[in-house]
């Protein structure tokens, strides 16, 4: 009798990682929104805020300023602890953390118990907006990959006029004036957050899968702390130096940045060589992509947040319109950047990343016609005024920040997705952080002595000058994307 055995395959090689599905998608890039609409939803809320909390200006730009400083210095450490912990953990934890810190700033009961909250916020969003790029890297390859990336970018681009939109509605509208009295409208712009958070959260428990770096990598301790001493050196003296008066301190923070800037790039090069892992190892810059559209997303981020800042203190104080109507119009900038979005994969599936300087000369186009429009109809501007001008800027940048984001990560290898995410999104931050140091400080400085309309003209005149560098450096893009 001949006895049958029969042998079940082996299964050998790394498990299979977990797909995200469509609700998973969902969910992440709901969290990815959240950050950037905080990012900018105070911008028309900050006079509302400084008449009920008695704020200088100083403490004022420090409610902007102390969110986008702590989000930008711990962005790469996120991404890091990400691959080493879990995204998944590392994402429920942040938003959670995210959700508990908007409660602390909707209920601040004075201006600096308001600044800490905000500090607080900008550290739980660094926690969990690097694994929402990091998880869509591990869990989705070729088309879906693209699709997803580019629905990414669009949500980024959309979240921040979304959110300038949604903060004017939300101030204008008080629903919380019978709890906190008049003029508490504010609040609403933190408070929104809460139920928000926890209907993410519900959600990626049950639809976000975990992933982690298959070989973590520990915390990089020194280049942490000269990471984030070189983003405090330079962006805090820019934020706070007009308002305060540049006293000494700024001049010294300044002159220390590149010395921090350089100790922190030998250290991390130092480690790389010697076979230890650093927080942004150097040899990940040798990967072309990532570096060419790392020094596209610097002049696109510093003229985005720059030109939001200025536009809603120049229609609210300048113009004279409400937070509602100054908010609204940048609506035709919203919808033409999301329509314009859903094109986008097709437009880059023909044509390669092409569109991408094609983008920035109608931004160049859209942001001439405002200038124009501010020039010959001051103070009598509004939505009818900016509406050509934001109609064609909305279509630029919507071909454009999409497709950087995917350039910027298509070479990134899967273990090193929570790092190259980190550091995109550290580079995006810190220069939306810049732009409103930069080209608010210009336009603020400028206003005393020509009168807003031509500082206005002028600061315009000097974002449509960084869009043109955006162009040029467009054209060293690789012309396709995997």
């Amino acid at each position: 009798m001949t006895e049958t055995i029969t042998s079940r395959p082996v299964r050998t090689g790394p498990p299979a990682t977990p797909a995200l599905g469509g609700l998973g998608l969902f969910t992440v890039l709901l969290a990815a929104a959240l950050p950037l609409v905080d990012f900018f939803i105070v911008n028309v809320a900050l006079p509302t805020i400084g008449t009920d909390l008695s704020a200088s200006e100083a403490v004022l730009e420090l409610v902007v300023a102390g969110y986008g400083v702590a989000y930008a210095v711990l962005l790469v450490l996120g991404g890091r602890l990400g691959d080493l912990f879990g995204r998944r953990r590392l994402f429920l934890g942040g938003m959670a953390a995210f959700g508990l810190t908007s409660l602390a700033c909707g209920l601040a009961p004075d201006a600096w118990s308001l600044v800490a909250a905000r500090v607080a916020q900008g550290a739980s969003a660094a926690a969990m907006l690097p694994q929402v790029l990091a998880t869509i890297q591990a869990t989705t390859s070729g088309p879906r990959r693209a699709k997803a990336m580019g629905l990414y970018g669009a949500t980024a681009g959309l979240s921040m006029v979304a959110g300038q939109i949604l903060g004017g509605v939300l101030v204008a509208a008080t629903p919380l004036s019978f709890l906190f009295g008049a003029g508490t409208g504010w609040r609403s712009v933190f408070l929104v957050n809460v139920p928000v958070v926890l209907a993410g959260l519900f959600l990626a428990a049950r639809a976000v899968p975990e992933t982690r770096s298959a070989r973590p990598e520990p915390v990089d301790v020194p280049g942490t702390f000269l990471l984030a001493a070189s983003i405090l050196t330079l962006l805090v003296p820019l934020t706070e130096g007009r308002a305060a008066g540049w006293p000494l301190w700024t001049w010294l923070s300044l002159a220390a940045f590149p010395f921090a800037a350089a100790a922190f790039y030998a250290v991390e090069r130092r480690a790389d060589r010697t076979g230890r892992t650093p927080l942004v190892p150097p040899s990940l810059f040798a990967i072309v992509p990532l570096r060419r559209g790392l020094l596209l997303i610097v002049p696109f981020s510093i003229g985005f947040s720059g030109f939001m800042f200025v536009i809603a203190v120049a229609l609210q104080q300048g113009a004279g319109l409400g937070p509602v109507a100054a908010g609204l119009a940048l609506a035709p900038l919203a919808v033409v950047f999301f329509l314009f979005s859903l094109a986008g994969p097709r437009l880059v599936a023909r044509y390669g990343t092409r569109v991408v300087p094609t983008g920035a000369a109608l931004q160049g186009v859209g942001l001439a016609l405002m200038t124009l429009a501010a020039w010959r109809s001051w103070p009598d501007l509004g939505l009818v005024e900016l509406l050509p001008g934001a109609a064609v800027t909305g279509a630029g940048q919507a071909l454009q920040l999409p497709v950087i984001f995917r350039v910027v990560l298509s070479k990134v290898p899967p273990v090193r997705a929570g790092v190259g995410s980190g550091v995109m999104i550290t580079t995006q931050q810190s220069s939306l952080a810049l732009g409103v140091a930069t080209l608010g400080t210009l336009f603020l400085s400028l206003t005393p002595g020509m009168g807003m309309r031509d500082a206005l003209v002028t600061t315009l005149l000097v974002q449509l000058a960084a869009v043109v560098l955006t162009g040029l450096l467009a054209l060293r893009l690789p012309r396709t994307i995997d």
